[in-house]
């Protein structure tokens, strides 16, 4: 390329923009597992044990749909955005779900 321009794929805003998807997606991930997961297994009318074992499992599909999505959103911001959007609602039921009996 002349007078040494650089690719889209080369500059520190794709690498920039890449590594921030990477902790949304990662940290995200986690974050909405764990509370999908508390959530769940607070909620869920069974027994405890089947409530918790559901919830982890359900926690596991959860977490990789989060990480995908940190990817395909059209931004970090909307990325960020959208693991919030789900996030927050979670964390809400798990405050008013209260400390497990």
């Amino acid at each position: 390329m002349a007078g040494g321009a650089r690719s889209g794929r080369e500059g520190w805003r794709y690498r920039g923009n890449v590594a921030a998807r990477a902790v949304i997606g990662t940290v995200g991930a986690y974050a909405v597992a764990a509370l999908l997961a508390t959530a769940l297994a607070r909620t869920l009318a069974m027994p405890r044990v089947e409530a918790v074992t559901v919830a982890t499992l359900l926690g596991f599909v959860v977490a990789p749909a989060v990480t995908i999505w940190a990817f395909l959103a059209r931004g970090p911001w909307r990325a960020a955005a959208g693991v919030l959007a789900v996030a927050l609602p979670l964390a809400a039921i798990v405050w008013a779900a209260g400390s497990p009996a």
